[in-house]
């Protein structure tokens, strides 16, 4: 038990790096997402060699594959594009909303009645956002100086947890079928030819683009792809076995507060940060932990992270 709470928070802790990486690189997120997919395919592609774990996909079952890792592949530009333009700590907040869009989302692609509560959650979770959108109003805020696309970053954030939610219920439809690894290398692998038909469009409409990674990019690539996707997945996987879903589901929803403390941590993020981004924070949190406990009733709850952070 104590080795598989170990391993699920280390997965988690790695996770909570995905943001700090994502800034440390200096490729624009278009190059980066196109960069993390496929190293993340290729080490994919060795492992089930190695291991001899090769699953056929049934034909049924290709176009959504196709569709949730095209749908991957844009909530990662839309996230790291919310890091490029504001930061890792403002990303990872605004994408802790994903478990309130993903309850609503279920309930639409189902055709049920939204819950009263849910939607309740869900207003809390936008105030929070709008909080931090709108505030501060005072432009000799240093923060307004310091993050002058900071409105534009939270966009992408909500925008990268909408997307988050939706592949996240579709891949419930498919991760009883096929091992975890299979359905990684195929999405990643979709999303990558997603993003290799955008680059041309991507060349031609930005000023400047530097599509080779420069210096240490080449080794924080490896890190997130080999350490932050491929093993971290592995780590989680195993501690399934062995730790409840509530256990679980309270790790894993540490994966913003780890990507926050590590961003103060390596970048002192804090000193880019209003008193707007803490209230609004506070909102969120609150609305994620009210639906946290909503949902690890056992009737509820759904035992696997589908999202691929």
């Amino acid at each position: 038990m104590k080795k598989a709470l170990l391993q699920m928070h280390l997965a988690v802790l790695l996770w909570g790096f995905t943001g700090v990486l994502g800034r440390a690189i200096t490729l624009d997120a278009v190059v980066l997402v196109w960069y993390r997919m496929l190293f993340t395919a290729v080490f994919m592609a060795v492992i089930l060699g190695y291991r001899k774990q090769w699953v056929p996909i049934a034909r049924k079952d290709r176009k959504l594959l196709l569709v949730i890792g095209s749908l991957i592949a844009i909530h990662w530009v839309a996230f790291y594009g919310s890091i490029k333009l504001a930061n890792a700590s403002i990303a990872l907040v605004c994408l802790s909303t994903a478990s309130i869009f993903t309850s609503l989302t279920e309930a639409l692609l189902q055709r049920k009645k939204p819950d009263g509560v849910e939607v309740g959650i869900g207003l809390l979770a936008i105030a929070g956002v709008a909080v931090m959108y709108s505030l501060p109003a005072n432009h000799q805020d240093a923060a307004v100086a310091v993050l002058p696309n900071r409105n534009l970053g939270i966009v992408l954030g909500v925008a990268a947890a909408a997307i988050s939610a939706v592949f996240t219920v579709l891949n419930k439809r498919v991760a009883n079928r096929y091992p975890a690894r299979t359905l990684v290398f195929y999405e990643m692998s979709t999303g990558w030819l997603l993003i290799c038909l955008l680059l041309p469009w991507h060349g031609y409409t930005s000023a400047v683009v530097h599509w080779l990674p420069l210096g240490w990019d080449w080794l924080w690539l490896l890190v997130l792809s080999l350490c932050c996707t491929v093993w971290a997945q592995s780590l989680a996987l195993q501690a399934l076995k062995h730790i409840s879903s509530f256990t679980s589901t309270l790790s894993v929803n540490l994966e913003p507060l780890y990507g926050i403390a590590l961003a103060f941590l390596f970048f002192q993020e804090n000193n880019e940060l209003s008193t707007g981004f803490y209230l609004g924070m506070t909102l969120i949190l609150l609305s994620v932990l009210w639906q946290m406990l909503r949902v690890l009733r056992p009737k509820n709850y759904i035992a696997d992270k589908s999202g691929i952070d």
